[in-house]
């Protein structure tokens, strides 16, 4: 082999390792650009990143990987897709409103401290809000608690009865009844209080 011959390939091997070195360096900053991208929104930050690894090539490289944000966008969706999934699940089991333990959506009662927590339709039978004074579901009008007896809400008691004179424990009674009825709790018959 001559000299000509060994610079010949040389030269040769020199354009080849060129060749990989550029290839290596366009990869880098186009991967860096794509990852960049899949981790932030930011413009700016997308083209500083990918000039600083263009420029400054494998440190720039390492400069990017050390800085870069932790998760992309795609993971940080899911994460908080997965947070909000969490927290609808906590907030849609409902609670007793006497001791706060979890309860079904159809029990009529709490099994813990026997706090009414629905009433059942009397035509339907389907389970209803205390508060509310109609049935959704067959639009017959709920019973309501209005003093010594029930009635369908609606209907007026009496007028012999609205107009009569209250005795102390009348008034105690209803005013009992008036505060169970503001506070929507209403407790199981049978049970000491």
């Amino acid at each position: 082999m001559n000299n000509e011959q060994l610079n010949t390939l040389f030269t040769a091997g020199l354009v080849y390792g060129g060749l990989i070195a550029a290839a290596f360096w366009v990869g880098m900053v186009v991967w860096t650009f794509r990852d960049m991208r899949a981790r932030s929104r930011d413009t700016f930050a997308q083209i500083l990143a990918t000039v600083i690894v263009a420029l400054l090539t494998l440190p720039g490289f390492l400069l990017y990987l050390f800085l870069r944000p932790k998760e992309t966008l795609a993971e940080a969706y899911e994460r908080s897709l997965e947070e909000e999934a969490l927290l609808q699940e906590i907030e849609e089991k409902p609670v007793c409103p006497g001791c706060r333990q979890r309860v079904q959506d159809d029990w009529q009662a709490c099994p813990h401290c026997h706090t009414r927590l629905k009433k059942a339709c009397t035509r339907c039978g389907k389970m209803l809000d205390l508060a509310w004074d109609i049935c959704p579901h067959c639009t017959t009008p709920a019973q309501t608690y209005n003093g010594d007896r029930q009635t369908a809400s609606g209907h007026a008691r009496p007028a012999a009865q609205q107009q009569q004179p209250m005795t102390a424990p009348d008034y105690e009674a209803r005013s009992r009844s008036t505060r169970r009825r503001e506070e929507r709790l209403e407790f199981v018959e049978g049970e000491d209080t």
